[in-house]
């Protein structure tokens, strides 16, 4: 990056640092305000509720306590009971019998057949304890506001419809109660029409008019609505005091940005913060046994997953790594890893092995062999579990490679030679190094039934490793027609999609156990 480019990022960030805490104040503020607002009036719905509920119980237990009455219907006495009844219930305006249907007494008295009687329509609801419920009807005797009729058997209470929505709440706000989506009472100027409509759906309706509650029971529902104009006073409140803290929020940010910047000016830089805070996970790739299908390892892959959990492909970072010597204590940590992962699996299964890859360095040195070997002391894993593999660009020194990997191989390490074809490929390297495995890049290997230059390669490949006594591991199959051709031409092992993607420990321990399964199974 350019010195021109790391400014204009500077300044990016710089004013993003300083603006994003100033619009995340603003909306702090207005989260908080709209927050403090949706909380007051889900109290408020909730309290509507339970004052529809403590009116509607208060009505069953003046109808309860009548059926318990034993006595001549509409005597002095039952009269007398039904006002005694009747004033004493806070919210219920008149106690009455009914006799074929029709009100014959109440807490009022005894009805004559006036024409002032008052008539029972028929009930909006049964509800579930043999009560029946008439919403907003108008007595007979007294006119004036609706009534609620609550009646079982010959008994029946009128409740004031008002009652329903006798809360008090803010000024601003509006109430309503509904039953069954439809509006039964409401305070102040409500909007019936929303009120209707929030009580009648079953999901969040977004109006830009309104904030509002809905508190639900049963077939009743209380819902609180407010105008979002009525939220610029909070909003203002809030703002306040959020504001100043955005500014110290964003001045600190300023000189973070900077000071990042600085300290992370160019890839070696994060490269190496990376290798500092450990940010290299391992992926396992699973090597399969062409002939039986079952898993017998897996090659470990780097990864480098940053603190914001992106993954950094490795061909980003690879040949940084190796030209800045970084890749050495990359791989003390993949060696690590390794033999923290797949200790108890390798212990348990010795049939099983981990490939690990092995930078020129490495092989130039020789220091791979003290690192994997203090790795291994006291874990019980075995060195013939675990694989060696050097790229061909470690063979420009031929006989230092030589002379590390005969020493390696000597301590019961296998030695394999990983994208075979793609660097300095001859028969010459193959007999004078001391391997066991020879793997074929993946390029020759998409080859296959295709009429490209490559694809009469692979077939020499396999030659040269068979006359020299190799294995052979395939990478990069995908298809099931590579796999067949890899079959019939004596290749041992493969590994590639077809068969499993590179994935983390856990998700490989779990794919060994059901191949381990239907090996079981199979046999």
């Amino acid at each position: 990056m350019n010195r021109s480019r790391i400014i204009v990022t500077a300044l990016l960030l710089a004013a993003l640092g300083a603006l994003l805490p100033l619009a995340v104040a603003a909306y702090a503020s207005w989260a908080r305000a709209v927050s403090q607002e949706q909380s007051l009036l889900d109290g408020y719905a909730a309290r509507a509720l339970r004052n529809v509920t403590n009116t509607l119980d208060q009505g069953r237990r003046a109808v309860t306590e009548m059926e318990s009455w034993r006595g001549t219907p509409c005597s002095a006495e039952h009269v007398e009971q039904m006002r005694r009844i009747a004033i004493n219930s806070r919210y219920t305006e008149q106690v009455g019998y009914l006799d074929n249907g029709q009100p014959r007494c109440s807490s009022w008295g005894v009805f004559a057949n006036a024409p002032g009687t008052p008539r029972v329509q028929a009930p909006d609801a049964e509800l579930p304890d043999g009560f029946r419920i008439t919403l907003r009807t108008y007595p007979g005797i007294t006119g004036g506001d609706p009534v609620t009729v609550l009646q079982r058997n010959n008994i029946y209470v009128l409740i004031n419809t008002s009652r329903l929505s006798d809360v008090i709440v803010d000024d601003r706000v509006q109430l309503g109660v509904a039953y069954g989506g439809k509006v039964v009472s409401t305070l102040r100027a409500a909007d019936t029409d929303f009120i209707a409509a929030v009580a009648a759906s079953t999901t969040p309706i977004n109006d830009s008019r309104y904030l509002y509650a809905v508190a639900r029971q049963d077939a009743w529902t209380a819902v609180v609505l407010e105008p979002h104009g009525n939220l610029r006073t909070s909003l203002l409140k809030e703002l306040l005091w959020l504001l100043p803290i955005g500014i110290i929020i964003s001045c600190v940010i300023v000189a973070l940005v900077i000071r990042l910047l600085r300290k992370r000016l160019s890839p070696l830089a994060e490269l190496t913060i990376a290798v500092q805070q450990r940010e290299f996970v391992v992926f396992y790739q699973p090597i399969i046994n062409l002939t039986t299908g079952a898993c017998i390892g897996a090659e470990a892959l780097v990864r480098w997953r940053r603190p914001d959990g992106t993954m950094v492909p490795p061909d980003l970072f690879i040949p940084l790594a190796e030209e800045s010597g970084l890749i050495l204590p990359i791989t003390d940590q993949v060696v690590e890893t390794c033999v923290r992962d797949l200790r108890e699996l390798l212990v348990v299964d010795r049939s099983l092995h981990v490939a690990i890859n092995l930078s020129a360095k490495d092989i130039t040195t020789g220091r791979f062999l003290s690192v994997v070997q203090k790795a291994l002391e006291g874990t019980g894993i075995h060195n013939e579990q675990i694989w060696l593999e050097a790229t061909e660009r470690g063979f420009i020194d031929i006989e230092a490679a030589s002379t590390n990997l005969a020493k390696a191989r000597a301590l019961g390490f296998g030695i394999a030679i990983d994208d075979f074809g793609t660097g300095y490929s001859s028969l010459q390297y193959l007999e004078r190094l001391p391997t066991d495995a020879l793997k074929i890049d993946k390029c020759f290997i998409a080859a296959i039934g295709r009429t490209v230059a490559t694809s009469s390669v692979i077939s020499h490949i396999i030659d040269m490793a068979k006359t020299v006594g190799l294995k052979v591991v395939a990478e990069g199959v995908e298809t099931e027609a590579q796999a067949e051709y890899l079959k019939a031409h004596g290749v041992e092992f493969a590994q590639g999609w077809l068969y499993a993607k590179a994935m983390p420990v856990e998700d490989f321990l779990a794919f060994v156990r059901v191949e381990a399964w239907r090996e079981v199974k199979g046999a």
